[in-house]
């Protein structure tokens, strides 16, 4: 009797231990959730992410990364809709367009601070869109404002469609064109185009790509490079009632297989850069959440057309026809991307759907190679960066496989990997040869992409959104051209047309576009993926 009592005792143990584990296993990230915040009373999330970001001035970067933050921080004169990129009131509530589309004049919100306690008014915009024109104002510290240039055509004196920012009373400010723009509202919801505080820019001065002084729903705290940047909860802030959480940090987890591990163990709240092959995993555990950002974005591989041999277009049309974007969609994105033909995303109103795309075929492109001169091949340089992106999720296995199609037709490979703020200073200075790179849709607009990645204007050295440096003087004043046309399908004949000549000259090598998938803790409500790639926080909360 004594025997079976133990045994008894014994068993019971351990299927208390037993079932204590696997309740432990669905309730311990909800746990260390609740103890992290109910230590403080605060609502605290954390974005993990895999790159740093390159700045903390949003008018002075051209990456998702810095924008992601500074969009939390800053606020432009319009912004986009929750879900889409239909434009919307911000610190502008309304405003009025000239009959003759040369004259926006823009009501501003009243009442609204900047962080640092002074007054946002039509001053304040004045003096950031001349800090931006004007190359000779005093708060440009050496700053590139490839942004501007590349959606305004130019700076002041130099194109700049933007002749000139005025101030009306302190609540309205005016902006006159040098002629009609069709996209000139949408530009200005761009992420670049934040309202920095005066006063701030003056305190800092170069040192404000450190800092972070707007009128957003969260203050700047802190930023440790290379780790993380803390946001806190602006009480001031002048939509009542948000943001809903008290602290906002973007963590950096460079692989994607930690960032996933570390949500699950509830050291993250949000992640970016799934692994595509963890999707259906993660779609199955009741802890997470999965949702797709809409796939607003090209990835592409970046030909220096200016470089030896590649400023020979048979080379160029060679190295299209080596590399396999099925297998590499197929292989690395599991069902979320799709190959592109085309510098556009294939949802957009303007995609040139008839341009003929360079088949995988590999003696294609070695007859092409032996018609410019290389039968025989050269030597490569394959420049990739080792954070995943939304359009490269794997960017060192995607280069790697495309080496070994390039290797097939002659083409000796050599891969140099770079951190991300490297590798983006190596591509805008025109120091690569080929790199795996992409672009995010910033407002919906082709010109966004076709301007940005293949107008002439935009080939400038250091500060190059067209690192392809491909200068075609047809394709550059077509896109000047269809800045100014106000009918979207006179402009959509614009738009294809460049595409097909663009595709002839084959500049890069369009691979996918991508669906990103984003994962949250299931406590994580409010959070939606906006297709420019970085979203407003201020109605993200944590619930039970």
């Amino acid at each position: 009797m004594k025997k079976r009592f133990i045994g008894l005792v014994i068993l019971t143990l351990l299927l208390s231990l037993i079932l204590a584990a696997c309740s432990n296993n669905t309730s311990s990230v909800k746990e260390k959730q609740d103890s992290k915040n109910n230590k403080s009373g605060e609502k605290t999330l954390i974005f993990g992410r895999a790159a740093d970001s390159y700045s903390m001035d949003p008018q002075n970067a051209n990456e998702i990364e810095t924008w992601r933050v500074t969009k939390n921080v800053y606020e432009t004169l319009v912004e986009y809709d929750k879900e889409t990129t239909e434009v919307v009131p911000k610190l502008a509530k309304d405003w009025d367009v000239s009959e003759d589309g040369k004259t926006w004049t823009f009501k501003l919100q009243e009442g609204v601070k900047f962080h640092d306690g002074t007054d946002f008014n039509a001053d304040a915009v004045v003096y950031n869109f001349e800090r931006m024109m004007d190359k000779n104002h005093p708060a440009r510290y050496k700053a590139t404002f490839s942004v501007y240039r590349g959606m305004f055509n130019g700076f002041k004196g130099e194109g700049s469609v933007i002749e000139e920012v005025k101030a009306i009373d302190p609540n309205t400010v005016e902006f006159k064109l040098a002629e009609p723009q069709a996209n000139f509202l949408a530009n200005l919801g761009m992420h670049a185009f934040g309202i920095v505080s005066p006063e701030a820019l003056k305190k800092y001065g170069e040192k404000i790509h450190e800092h972070a002084v707007g009128t957003g729903p969260f203050k700047f705290q802190s930023w440790t490079p290379n780790d993380s940047v803390t946001l806190v909860k602006n009480e001031d802030y002048w939509q009542k009632g948000l943001p809903k959480l008290d602290k906002l940090i973007y963590k950096i987890i460079p692989d994607n297989s930690a960032r996933l591990t570390a949500l699950k163990n509830g050291e993250i709240d949000i992640m970016v850069s799934l692994n595509p092959s963890d999707f259906n995993s993660v779609k199955a555990d009741k802890n997470l959440q999965v949702m797709l950002r809409p796939p607003l974005n090209v990835g592409y591989l970046s030909i220096n057309n200016l470089k030896e041999p590649l400023n020979n277009v048979k080379v160029r049309q060679a190295i299209n026809h080596a590399i396999d974007k099925k297998g590499i969609a197929d292989a690395f994105f599991y069902g979320l991307a799709e190959p592109v033909k085309n510098m556009l995303p294939s949802a957009s109103w303007a995609y040139n759907n008839e341009v003929e795309d360079y088949d995988y075929d590999l003696e294609k492109a070695k007859k092409l190679l032996s018609e410019a001169g290389y039968p025989n091949g050269f030597d490569l340089e394959f420049s990739v960066t080792s954070n995943s992106r939304i359009y490269m999720q794997q960017p060192t296995k995607m280069v790697e496989a495309m080496k070994t199609s390039l290797e097939k037709i002659g083409i000796n490979v050599k891969v140099v990997s770079y951190e991300w703020a490297a590798y983006i200073d190596q591509i805008r200075n025109g120091e690569h040869s080929i790199g795996l790179i992409g672009w995010v849709g910033d407002n919906g607009d082709p010109d966004n992409f076709l301007y940005s990645m293949l107008s002439k204007n935009n080939a400038v050295k250091g500060s190059a959104q067209n690192h392809t440096f491909y200068q075609n003087d047809e394709v550059s004043e077509l896109l000047l051209k269809a800045k100014s046309v106000m009918d979207q399908n006179e402009r959509a004949e614009i738009y294809k047309k460049v595409q097909k000549l663009a595709h002839d000259d084959a500049p890069s090598v369009p691979l996918v576009e991508v669906k990103e998938p984003v994962v949250t803790a299931n406590y994580v409500k409010g959070y939606f993926p906006h297709p420019t790639g970085a979203e407003n926080m201020y109605e993200v909360d944590i619930q039970e």
